[in-house]
């Protein structure tokens, strides 16, 4: 069942009710007596299962080998080696 915000136009209070998709929204405060309005919130998500982690994705052995590696790199990443050359029109063909 969703969890529904809602906020009194007279007193200002900002409440919770859980209710049904079928139940029809409230419209009055039972404390006061005011005009609610039922406000707009960020639904929540929980992961559940496999494959959130990066631990729940490998198998035991390539995860243990990963860990130690990412533990031994701790300096700057290493520079790309330079490309070769480009060949010139003036060098001749490798033999077959």
């Amino acid at each position: 069942m969703p969890l529904y915000e809602y906020k009194c136009a007279k007193c200002r209070n900002v409440f919770e009710v859980l209710q049904k998709f079928s139940d029809q929204p409230l419209t009055v405060h039972k404390d006061c007596g005011g005009a609610l309005e039922r406000l707009i919130s960020p639904s929540v998500f929980q992961f559940k299962g496999s494959g959130w982690y990066v631990t729940d994705s490998r198998s035991k052995s390539s995860a243990v080998t990963d860990s130690a590696a990412d533990s031994t790199d701790s300096g700057p990443p290493a520079e790309p080696a330079a490309a070769p050359a480009p060949a010139t029109s003036t060098e001749a063909p490798a033999a077959p």
